[in-house]
């Protein structure tokens, strides 16, 4: 099973889920994909993420943005392979500023970003980290995120930076197959 973790007033919609979820359908893996649309409270994201991963043990993990925060939170929970899109290294010292009204860019609905869950942002740190669980994928042209942070963050973990791009990695095709690869899910299923 492949877990798709959407970032921050993103959704299941985003292109890079849609491309997973396609490539996967013509690799005949298209049953082992889910993209689960995540509520806008970090600690009601990370209940629904856990119950998910305990139906699915040893799922593998694609995050993008905030949702590689919560990966990287699940994958060392767990000891599962994440790939790691522009990631967000302290996404609550990012969206703290952004307190307030919202609207998700995917869906349109707006909703209140609290004080709350900045606080709940901070409870799923992770203070180290296993190297080998990891693939990261990160932009230089990301205009939302330094890819620096994300790169000494995950120093030592599998890494392709990715000269220039920006932070939805509009480009993502181009790497499908590496994600797909690294979490183990390039083989079609036996029986």
């Amino acid at each position: 099973m492949l877990i798709y973790i959407h970032g921050f007033n993103s959704s299941p919609a985003s292109s890079k889920a849609q491309l997973l979820k396609a490539r996967l359908e013509a690799l005949g893996r298209g049953a082992e994909f889910a993209a689960p649309a995540l509520p806008y409270s970090p600690a009601r994201a990370a209940e629904l993420l856990d119950a998910l991963l305990k139906r699915h043990p040893g799922a593998a993990l694609v995050g993008s943005s905030l949702g590689g925060y919560y990966a990287t939170y699940f994958a060392e929970k767990y000891g599962l392979k994440a790939v790691l899109l522009n990631p967000v290294v302290r996404p609550y010292e990012l969206l703290a500023p952004h307190v307030g009204r919202q609207k998700n860019l995917h869906t349109g609905e707006e909703y209140d970003f609290t004080t709350q869950q900045v606080a709940e942002l901070r409870s799923l740190e992770v203070d180290r980290i296993s190297p080998e669980h990891y693939l990261l994928i990160a932009a230089t042209g990301d205009e939302v995120l330094d890819y620096r942070a994300a790169a000494a963050r995950y120093q030592g973990c599998r890494q392709i930076v990715i000269e220039g791009g920006d932070h939805g990695l509009s480009d993502f095709g181009n790497y499908g197959d590496a994600v797909i690869e690294f979490c183990g899910a390039s083989e079609p299923e036996k029986h």
